[in-house]
């Protein structure tokens, strides 16, 4: 590696750890300085920016957006708190299950903001220790991003590898990550069952609780969407949603079903699954506009439709960067990397989760990655076995959905530690992550490795 190489790529991660610090939208504006500087100043031929996957993040998310937008997202949080309230003494397990599963339907973790105070909730009223649900929780709600069929990520994997040999579709990888995932929180869950000190024992929960002020302010009101009157609009916005994911479904179905060695979906002429996913999410958000009352003006205003644009902007100039980096020094880093991961394939999932570290966005990791990965000769089913690895943003505790559980605790036990990685989410996010990618792993390339590795071309 020359002294260039190092230079050019101290200021790739001088980009990114300087956007990450200011967050949102600066992930990827910052990103377009470190870009500058490689093109302009060092003479870089500028790499491709992905545009596949910004079309179907715009049209996944104006989906997601329309549904909030109708009062669709209350109903789903509502069905949510009743299952948590019929059964409390679970909600170590059941809190983090309902977070993945929101984030699997809709596609970003953003949709837990309403959920999570009820989690608190329940947990303080039933005296359990609210850390206990809430790290988990708010590490599940990441955690479903590879587990769903619309989310930047598993539509990225796809896409990529496709263009590379790896002809996956989306049922199939979700058939590995989603069983994965759910083992590797219910570990993580199992972790912190019992984890810091009871209520009734905590000094500094029992302070708190002495002091009049606070005793009213943990327990003076109750978080819950159940007083909020659904329409019926709202409901039938709920399954025009659900409607269009199940529909991409079985378009993926159709790729993955061949009739004499042709796939159905060629013999019945559909286009590929990223135009799929595009037409099928605008028809869903255009339906909501005009038979669910989804105002569009509500639609862009809304949490959902502003954190998928930020998630763009992010994807558009990190993987751009990197694609500029990379693209321009494949061959060196083959040379270097080569002998590495021929002998230890899974070493990339370390990568993946160091890039996550810095990057906060999954899709992002994917798309900046999972090029050079197959450049390097890393083999698709080894890929997919390391993909939960690409969620590694829970280490340094700055991602709104960690800051947002933090503030919703009103017992001051979910919080982030006086040395900064001594927080609530280190220990669920290295369980749930280290578990999911050894599960998923074992699937594709011990106990079914010959199915999956049947998808290559």
């Amino acid at each position: 590696m020359t002294f260039t190489m190092i230079v050019q790529l101290l200021i790739v991660l001088a980009a990114l750890y300087v956007g990450s610090r200011y967050g949102s939208l600066a992930l990827g504006a910052i990103s377009g300085i470190g870009l500058a500087i490689l093109v302009f100043g060092f003479g870089l031929k500028p790499g491709t920016p992905p545009t596949d996957v910004i079309y179907i993040i715009i049209a996944a998310v104006t989906c997601a957006g329309t549904l909030q937008a109708s009062g669709g997202m209350d109903w789903m949080i509502q069905i949510a708190e009743r299952m948590l309230r019929k059964h409390p003494d679970h909600i170590t397990f059941l809190g983090p299950l309902v977070t993945f599963f929101l984030t699997v339907l809709v596609g970003t973790g953003h949709v837990v903001y309403t959920i999570m105070p009820i989690i608190c909730d329940i947990a303080l009223k039933k005296n359990i220790r609210p850390e206990r649900p809430c790290g988990v929780a708010s590490v599940a709600s990441q955690v479903g991003i590879t587990c769903s069929p619309i989310a930047a990520a598993v539509v990225a994997f796809c896409t990529i590898s496709n263009a590379n040999g790896y002809m996956v579709s989306i049922p199939q990888v979700l058939m590995v990550t989603i069983p994965a995932c759910v083992i590797g929180l219910m570990c993580a869950a199992a972790a912190s069952y019992k984890r810091g000190k009871d209520l009734d024992k905590d000094p500094e929960f029992l302070r708190r609780k002495s002091d009049p002020e606070m005793f009213k302010y943990m327990y003076g009101s109750t978080a819950t969407t159940l007083d909020k009157e659904i329409s019926k609009d709202a409901k039938a916005s709920v399954f025009v949603f659900l409607g269009a994911l199940l529909v991409i479904v079985g378009f993926a179905f159709c790729q993955m079903i061949k009739v004499d060695d042709v796939p159905v979906a060629k013999l019945i002429n559909l286009p590929k699954m990223n135009i799929c996913i595009q037409i099928i999410m605008l028809t869903a958000a255009a339906c909501n506009i005009m038979f669910c009352k989804a105002a569009p003006k509500k639609a862009v205003a809304g949490a959902v439709w502003q954190s998928g644009m930020v998630a763009v902007v992010a994807i558009y100039g990190i993987a751009w960067l990197a694609d500029t980096y990379f693209g321009n020094y494949m061959d060196q880093m083959k040379l270097m990397l080569t002998d590495l991961v021929t002998a230890y394939p899974w070493s990339i999932a370390l990568v993946f989760f160091l890039v996550s570290v810095l990057i906060n966005s999954q899709g992002a990791v994917v798309v900046a990655m999972l090029p050079l990965a197959y450049e390097l000769g890393i083999a698709g089913p080894v890929l997919l076995g390391v993909l939960p690895s690409v969620y590694g943003y829970f280490f340094i505790p700055n991602y709104p959905s960690d800051i947002a559980t933090v503030n919703f605790d009103r017992s001051g036990t979910t919080k982030i530690g006086k040395y900064l990685l001594n927080h609530s989410f280190m220990m669920p996010g290295l369980i749930s992550v280290f578990v999911s990618t050894i599960v998923a792993y074992l699937v594709t390339n011990v106990f079914f490795a010959g199915y999956f590795a049947s998808f290559v071309q």
